[in-house]
């Protein structure tokens, strides 16, 4: 009988337990194999977005290509690229696609919206490399459009080592604007100086130089 009142409390004591603990256990479960099949589930979406950003960013990449762009074919590309902004901002493929759309616009002559993009990339981007590219477009931008004091401006900013000598080069292209010869000339050859120890090439860098003539020896 002492067994059986022994068995008869423990199970007694089982039943008490579930009640007091059982909803908390199933809540527990479920929450469990929910987090399990989110996780899959976010990893299948992640996997979909990236393919559809992907995607995406071939479509614009072949339209900035292209030789001659229609307003149909620019249209397409700006909705593309808002489009990987939105939806995919954060990503690799938001960086370039605003680096993209500056390229075409600027190719349109719409200056405005091709600042509006590059400064996008420089607010939103997370990547130094791409805030770099976009900072250094900015700059020719500004220098094109006949602001050379703002691209010094946008050149105050520190860009990645990497990105040093094309930094020089486009400051060098701010001072010949500003009609300053001796700063473009210690620019171009800071830029070439760089470049060349890190096996870079810079395209009509030598002929800037040319064109500036040897510095006065006085």
């Amino acid at each position: 009988m002492a067994e059986l009142r022994t068995e008869e409390e423990q199970l007694d004591a089982i039943k008490q337990w579930w009640k007091s603990n059982g909803t908390a256990l199933l809540i527990g479960i479920v929450v469990a194999v929910a987090v399990v099949l989110g996780w899959h589930a976010w990893q299948r979406h992640q996997e979909s977005q990236s393919a559809a950003a992907s995607v995406a960013y071939q479509q614009l990449l072949s339209i900035a290509a292209a030789d001659d762009v229609d307003d149909h074919a620019r249209d397409e590309a700006y909705n593309l690229a808002d489009g990987l902004q939105s939806d995919h901002g954060g990503t690799l493929y938001a960086d370039l696609a605003g680096l993209l759309e500056a390229k075409i616009a600027v190719n349109a002559d719409d200056d405005t919206r091709a600042t509006q993009a590059l400064n996008d990339v420089l607010s939103n981007s997370e990547r130094p490399y791409m805030q770099g590219v976009a900072r250094l477009d900015l700059a020719r931008l500004q220098i094109a459009g006949g602001s050379p004091d703002a691209a010094l401006d946008t050149l105050n900013d520190n860009v990645p080592d990497a990105l040093e000598a094309q930094r020089q080069s486009v400051l060098g292209d701010a001072y010949v604007a500003l009609e300053r010869p001796d700063d473009a000339r210690d620019a171009y050859q800071q830029a070439q100086t760089l470049a060349q120890d890190a096996d870079q090439t810079i395209y009509g860098l030598q002929f800037k130089l040319d064109d500036l003539g040897v510095e006065d020896a006085s």
